[in-house]
């Protein structure tokens, strides 16, 4: 038996139940209890939602019970009758998740019509044309959305009828065509299901509630769950709410507004209406709506209330508010508030906003700031100069510039994708069925549909440029290609998008850098003021840490020495330290890249004066600076059966193959690299200590503050840590002598990547300044998965599957890699108190991973500089969730 009350009126919640009742449920409920005009109607719970799925995706008799009962109370309220002939009550069956999901899962409009009841709204409202067109719409969305039939199926038999009847708009159709379509509908349905659609209302009710129930798991709600990180366990209520019409006439309307513009973010009202429509017509791009402004003259009145309404949900909310409304005869209804979905630019200065205006505090407007848009910030733009050739001009639904090769469906977006290829997804409008054609493309261009399109709202939320609307364009599907007048672009070509201005360029236009508005600077002052965190940056030269600077970081915390030697200057010299026959020959070839060492020192050094800067030493396998082994055999045997080349060449080749031979490994990760190579050719390391202290001499005598931390790579005993230690506490005294040593507060410390350094941190401590966690390599030795071939094979089933949250490349292992990480902490810090931890990986930037970080207590994330403002704002966040975090608990068995 059911324990719980599972149908809710609206009258009967509140916000604070979002949980139960989904956002757009809560939101109903609120608006109810505020006095505003929402049609009524009742919310099935998210509980139910998770029930269904365990008996079976079905509706229980028990909930069916309730939800017949909430039905009757809904006929008191509106003085109809559901399936009654002559006063018909007619419902919308809409989902509605805690986490908003734009277009994701499934809505049905008009349920309760069939042959009988269509009559009756036909002679109610004395327009047998509204009532056969409602009719109609219900047919082709509980045809494809309960019984599964592909929509262009009805759009086919809609697209005959309009030419038949020389209509340009649905709106034009007769009363006579909209019942011709209906039986041709009927038909379809027949034909397709082999089952007539379902007259009896009260079974139109049970299947549709059942599928939207079910959408919670079609594929677009699935994979945008999956970018969004939004828990499958959440499930999605359903509302029941009773119809109002904005297709009965002229004085009939629909539309979507925003409280402020969800592009910029300025304080304006904005929005799209249509006449005569219902909303899908709107939110679907079948026609292109207007301008809010315009509602201004056309219904003074309704424009007036519908503003007030608007303003005091925002007051109510703290936030920019979406709202659906639809007018009937003259009558404003309000069917949906949720808060509003905007880019990342327009988050930041709606947030900012909002504090001038004293609606929030810092804290509220750095806590709701979506991490993940703060990418979109760094959005790319067009070089004007180099624009020639504008093909058309569309709405600017969503900002940056993308560009990539002209795709036509959603398929092909994601296979040219898969094969390397970047694309633009061109489209007369999206649906929710394109969503992975979206997420594969760098942008998304579609002929029809408003701001408020589902195409302009995905785009949006993720990130990528859009340009909706572009009327001038005709995209023909068969013959895949565009046309705007007589010029002609096909599938393949090369295009630009400009979503900041609506343009699509023929091209492929250089784009250049975005730059930081005000409003990050100030949201990224309020952050820094709250975070306890701080926020290092990966740097392996001056430019990439001169960037890092500016855009915030406090240091570098990893420098990969390595990535300095790749030059085509620098390899030669490399090769040849790592072909020498002797130490002797070794040392001769160090000599040579010490000055080169010491200047990309000198040079990071200058670009963080006053900050640390983590220098790791050399840690990759010698024979990756060698050539490839498959390609020296194949000169070989050139050289010796096809008799080419010289006696010198032949030499050369069998001296490197030889030396490539020895140098192989069967398992370079776990083989000689890292410390290991620095136990094995000392000098190597020591070169490299010495030039990063020569770098320091000279940069404190030009008055630069210079705080290195020297990194040991690979550790996995306490014992090679002591020797490097040694060894750069003996360099360091050399070059620098006592004088200069105490103007060089130096550090030295280790990277634990290897699971027995964590294991072992109390003895590894002892010789340490820091631990710098190097997450991706302690994720590959901790979960035993080689990243390239666990990515690229069977780490997507896993995830896909649930057999792990996320992908631990991604998103930190807490249980696992995380536990050595709070282990090696914990001990390590009883050892020495002033122990420096942080994260150097990846992870450095994922928001969830620095929220572990936090609480913790570790002293610093690092990550690539790009990403530091969405790690600044991470930190802040994680302190605003979690407070100062808690005393590290010692851990005693080890």
């Amino acid at each position: 038996m059911m324990t719980q009350k599972q149908v809710v009126p609206f009258q009967e919640g509140n916000a604070s139940m979002k949980a139960l009742l989904g956002g757009k449920g809560a939101n109903l409920a609120e608006m109810t209890r505020a006095g505003l005009p929402v049609p009524p109607g009742f919310t099935i719970t998210t509980e139910a939602c998770l029930a269904f799925f365990k008996v079976g995706n079905r509706i229980s008799e028990e909930l069916f019970e309730q939800i017949a009962t909430a039905l009757k109370q809904l006929e008191s309220q509106k003085g109809q009758i559901f399936g009654d002939a002559n006063n018909p009550l007619l419902v919308s069956i809409r989902s509605g998740s805690v986490s908003s999901m734009p277009g994701m899962m499934d809505t049905i409009l008009n349920l309760g019509l069939n042959d009988i009841t269509v009559l009756g709204l036909a002679a109610l409202t004395r327009n047998e044309k509204f009532a056969y067109d409602c009719y109609r719409r219900l047919m082709q969305m509980f045809g494809n959305v309960v019984l599964g039939i592909e929509s262009y199926h009805f759009e086919q038999l809609l697209h005959c009828l309009k030419e038949k009847e020389g209509a340009l708009q649905d709106h034009d159709v007769t009363a006579a065509g909209w019942k011709d379509l209906i039986e041709d509908y009927k038909k379809c349905i027949l034909a397709k299901t082999g089952q007539s659609f379902p007259q009896h209302v009260y079974e139109q009710l049970r299947m549709a509630i059942e599928a939207v129930f079910k959408s919670w798991n079609n594929q677009r709600a699935q994979i945008y769950r999956k970018i969004n990180r939004i828990p499958d366990e959440q499930g999605t209520a359903v509302n029941v709410q009773s119809m109002v019409f904005g297709n009965m006439g002229g004085n009939c309307g629909t539309g979507v507004v925003f409280t402020r513009n969800p592009s910029t973010g300025e304080n304006t009202f904005f929005g799209e209406y249509l006449i005569n429509a219902q909303g899908e017509d709107v939110v679907a791009g079948i026609r292109t709506p207007l301008a809010i402004a315009a509602l201004k003259n056309e219904m003074p009145l309704i424009y007036e209330q519908l503003f007030q309404a608007s303003k005091q949900l925002e007051k109510q909310y703290k936030d920019m508010q979406d709202i659906e409304f639809t007018v009937e005869n003259n009558k404003l209804y309000l069917l949906q508030t949720r808060n509003g979905k905007r880019n990342a630019q327009a988050a930041l200065k709606i947030a900012v906003d909002l504090v001038h205006e004293g609606v929030l505090s810092k804290q509220e407007a750095v806590g709701r700031i979506e991490v993940s848009h703060l990418d979109q910030l760094l959005h790319r733009g067009i070089d004007e100069d180099a624009v020639k050739d504008v093909l058309a001009k569309g709405l600017p639904a969503s900002p940056g510039a993308a560009v990539g090769q002209l795709v036509f469906s959603a398929d092909t977006a994601v296979e040219w994708s898969r094969a390397g290829k970047t694309v633009i997804l061109a489209r007369m409008e999206t649906t929710p069925e394109d969503i992975h054609g979206v997420i594969a493309s760098e942008g998304v261009l579609t002929s029809r549909g408003g701001m408020t399109s589902h195409a302009a709202v995905v785009a949006r939320g993720m990130g990528k440029p859009c340009v909706c609307g572009c009327e001038d364009i005709r995209i023909v599907l068969d013959e895949k290609q565009m046309m705007v007048g007589n010029k002609i672009v096909k599938e393949g070509d090369w295009i630009t998008l400009d979503g900041a201005t609506g343009r699509v360029i023929i091209g492929d236009m250089p784009l250049h850098e975005a730059r930081m508005t005000n409003e990050l600077l100030v949201m990224l002052k309020w952050a820094d003021e709250i975070r306890t965190l701080k926020v290092f940056a990966n740097a392996d030269n001056p430019h990439d840490a001169g960037i890092a600077r500016q855009l915030g970081a406090e240091g570098i915390g990893l420098c990969r020495t390595e990535h300095m030697f790749f030059s085509s200057a620098r390899l030669p010299v490399v090769q040849q330290m790592i072909l020498a026959e002797d130490k002797e020959e070794r040392l001769k070839a160090l000599a040579q890249l010490l000055p080169m060492q010491q200047s990309d020192f000198e040079e990071i050094f200058n670009e963080m004066d006053g900050l640390p800067v983590t220098i790791r030493l050399l840690d990759p396998p010698l024979h990756e600076f060698l050539p490839n082994l498959e390609d020296l055999q194949r000169r070989q045997a050139q050289l010796m059966y096809d008799k080419e080349g010289s006696d010198e060449e032949r030499d050369e080749v069998a001296h490197l193959l030889r030396k490539v031979q020895a140098l192989h490994e069967a398992n370079p990760m776990l083989g000689q690299r890292g410390c290991r190579l620095g136990i094995v050719y000392p000098e190597i390391y020591e070169m490299q200590i010495e030039a990063i202290f020569r770098a320091a001499s000279g940069c404190i005598e030009n008055g630069i503050s210079v705080h290195p931390e020297i990194m040991i790579p690979l550790v996995s005993h306490a014992s090679e840590l002591k020797i490097f230690r040694e060894l750069v506490e003996l360099v360091a005294m050399q070059v620098l002598g006592k004088e200069k040593l105490r103007e060089c507060p130096y550090k030295v410390g280790t990277m634990i990547e290897v699971p027995r350094a964590a294991l072992t941190a109390r003895q590894v401590a002892a010789h340490a300044d820091f631990f710098s966690f190097g997450t991706n390599d302690l994720t590959q030795m901790t979960f035993g998965y080689s990243r390239d071939d666990a990515e690229g094979k069977f780490l997507t089933h896993y995830v896909d599957q649930k057999l792990l949250p996320h992908n631990p490349f991604q998103v930190l292992d807490t249980e696992g890699v995380g536990q050595l990480i709070d282990l090696a902490v914990n001990v390590g810090r009883v050892v020495k108190p002033s122990l420096k931890t942080g994260i150097c990986g990846e992870h450095g930037g994922d928001k969830e991973s620095i929220f572990f970080c936090h609480t913790i207590g570790l002293d610093y994330v690092s990550c690539s500089p790009y990403r530091i403002p969405l790690a600044r704002i991470a930190a802040a966040q994680a302190f605003i969730e979690h407070g100062v975090p808690s005393e590290c608990k010692v851990t005693n068995a080890i």
